[in-house]
């Protein structure tokens, strides 16, 4: 049965936190509000969450997941990014956006592409995650919380913990969340930037 936390979005209870990054440490898996929609997310280096929350979503090692960080510095030791690339992520980090890029050597070779050697990432604007994530001190791996019999990402926490009680080891509930997903812009190429998804995030600073 998963654990529920009501958090504060815009002063997360630091107990909870506490609480909520000692279940990830321990291999769970948490349903975590964020500026798009809610994700799916797991510690970084623990194989054996990442593969149950393929399963859960029904992708495969083609799909991309998503580090989520806490900075523009994290982002730079887990992908390659050149000067273009480091203004294009500045003017919209924090925000709706995932951003493909050229691994690094520091990412787990199961979480990259595996023919491309790409990895997402993210900054999110949102309170709780970021807490999470400078309790934790690294990246979170995540996903949109898109089931595989829906089309839509889940946005209600008490239909989230319905859905994957037996699943996931935590819900976080902090009031409503977006409907709509990030925005993923592919950086990857040294061409222009590729529109892969249109979200909430804008893509018109992107020339998209």
């Amino acid at each position: 049965m998963s654990q529920f936390f009501q958090i504060h979005p815009d002063n997360p209870q630091l107990r909870l936190i506490k609480q909520a990054a000692q279940i990830l440490r321990g291999g769970g898996i948490v349903a975590l509000p964020t500026d798009s929609c809610y994700a799916l997310v797991c510690q970084l280096d623990d194989k054996n969450a990442v593969e149950r929350l393929r399963r859960i979503r029904g992708v495969d090692e083609k799909h991309h997941l998503t580090l989520l960080c806490r900075d523009l510095s994290e982002i730079a030791q887990y992908a390659k990014v050149d000067n273009r690339q480091y203004r294009l992520l500045k003017a919209a980090t924090p925000g709706p956006y995932t951003f493909i890029l050229e691994a690094t050597k520091e990412v787990p070779r199961r979480l990259s592409h595996p023919s491309r050697k790409t990895i997402g990432l993210r900054v999110p604007e949102n309170q709780i995650a970021h807490a999470l994530l400078a309790e934790l001190g690294q990246p979170l791996i995540g996903t949109t919380l898109i089931l595989p019999d829906q089309d839509d990402a889940l946005t209600d926490a008490e239909e989230i913990r319905d859905r994957l009680e037996k699943q996931v080891e935590l819900v976080i509930d902090s009031g409503a969340c977006s409907l709509e997903p990030t925005t993923v812009i592919d950086l990857s190429d040294d061409s222009e930037p590729v529109l892969v998804r249109q979200g909430r995030g804008d893509a018109a600073p992107f020339g998209l």
